[in-house]
């Protein structure tokens, strides 16, 4: 199986998970038998799943699976589209995340969505820093936060010079990781990202793969993607998700060569999806 699975994903060899395996973590984000629905309709049903702490967790599908959705539950901005609902459990360091205020859950668990969002009334510096005004903290040097939030985004070099410039102004890639700089800013115990390089270039791409290995051994990075070699670059975790229901999680490596289900094999091989 092994070798078919491999030759299935890309012609010739391609690097999977980390070159070493991971010691063992303690679990950030625990879920538990989640539900969550648009009106009457089942986006994901009875997901249980452990996301260990500083790692990389993928999580892969094909179209309208539930990825997005599951994602969104993780900072409870799914239950702020109206009519949506959702059921079961899910922890953040053993605390249920609806017992918490929602504006401190989204502080802790920053999100990256798909299309670069920077503010677009705002200057490169402002965009950094709304996350701090949304929540209404005051940096004690916001200069310090600007360099320290873009330098890990691999951005400050580029824009060092143009911080007063709008967001708006740099180009996809640069916004996308400007996002991610604002996303950082507020020190993040996990970041969410929603297929964050499809709108972009392999140069942007390979930015943002980089970024994302640099900052895995501090912040917990759970990211949705629709490229499995995007999958096996980056992330140490896999998550498949098919028709709303998890089918198979485990490491990226023995996910993507002896997955134990049949359907991860055919999927990841592009028998569909």
């Amino acid at each position: 199986m092994t070798s078919a699975i491999h030759e299935g994903l890309v012609p010739g060899s391609i690097p999977v998970g980390r070159d070493a395996p991971a010691p063992a973590r303690r679990n950030k984000i625990e879920v538990v038998e989640l539900t969550a629905r648009y009106g009457n309709r089942e986006a994901i049903t009875g997901v249980t799943l452990s996301i260990p702490a500083r790692t990389v967790t993928a999580i892969i599908g094909p179209s309208g699976c539930g990825k997005s959705t599951l994602l969104r539950c993780l900072n409870r901005l799914h239950e702020a589209t109206p009519g949506a609902g959702v059921s079961g459990r899910i922890l953040l360091d053993g605390r249920d995340l609806r017992a918490e205020d929602p504006i401190v859950v989204r502080r802790r668990v920053g999100m990256v969505f798909q299309r670069p969002n920077p503010f677009p009334t705002m200057s490169v510096r402002d965009n950094v820093l709304a996350g701090f005004r949304l929540t209404g903290v005051r940096p004690r040097s916001p200069e310090e936060v600007v360099e320290r939030a873009l330098r890990r985004a691999a951005l400050w070099n580029e824009v060092k010079d143009a911080l007063d410039r709008p967001g708006t102004s740099l180009s996809g890639g640069q916004q996308q990781r400007l996002c991610i700089a604002r996303a950082l800013a507020v020190e993040p115990e996990v970041l969410l990202m929603d297929e964050p390089c499809s709108a972009l270039d392999p140069v942007a791409t390979a930015r943002i793969e980089e970024l994302v290995r640099e900052v895995a051994p501090e912040v917990t990075v759970v990211m949705v993607t629709h490229n499995m070699q995007q999958a096996a670059r980056v992330s140490e975790r896999t998550a498949f998700l098919y028709l709303g229901r998890l089918v198979e999680v485990g490491d990226t490596a023995t996910i993507f060569t002896r997955p134990a289900e049949r359907l991860t094999e055919e999927y990841i091989t592009g028998r569909f999806g």
